[in-house]
């Protein structure tokens, strides 16, 4: 596992849900799928020929903020089956280091607990561009926000859903 440029995480949820740990790994470790509860991210796409989950696996991202568009990439670190995903964020076309996300997943006796985790990577001299480029002015207070609304978004759609593993949209 990387150690991130932050040592402590910029933004934190948690969230109990009524599914087993393989089926909320099954959602959290597929970019395609989580775009569908997330604020800002609304793309993804496995690149160099990955499909799934696997240390080393990269994919692309496309995020929104109103009229603001902006990609990343971003490279699989963790990959533990009803455990943890994880993957680090970097902006292109620069390269630079921006984030690491990672969801880990604890098995409760009528479910699990989903904790999402976001680590800043960014180089200061970056953040006044990246705050151009997203129109977000206080990224920790907004990755709080967005974590809240995915993870009960995720908690929503898994409990609802009969299959742990829905189509992409």
């Amino acid at each position: 596992m990387h150690i991130p440029r932050f040592p402590e995480p910029a933004a934190t949820g948690t969230v109990a849900i009524g599914v087993s740990p393989a089926e909320a790994y099954a959602v959290v470790s597929d970019p395609t799928v989580m775009v569908r509860f997330a604020e800002e991210a609304y793309r993804a796409r496995w690149l160099g020929g990955a499909s799934g989950p696997a240390v080393g696996a990269r994919f692309q991202g496309w995020n929104r903020n109103g009229p603001r568009r902006w990609a990343t990439r971003c490279r699989v670190t963790d990959a533990e089956p009803a455990r943890r995903f994880a993957y680090e964020v970097t902006a292109t076309p620069l390269a630079l280091p921006i984030s690491r996300w990672q969801y880990d997943i604890e098995p409760t006796g009528d479910g699990c607990t989903v904790t999402e985790t976001n680590w800043m990577r960014v180089p200061l001299w970056f953040v006044p561009a990246a705050v151009l480029i997203t129109g977000v002015l206080d990224r920790r207070s907004a990755n709080g926000t967005h974590i809240g609304t995915t993870l009960e978004r995720l908690k929503a759609h898994l409990e609802s859903e009969p299959s742990p593993r829905p189509t992409s949209a």
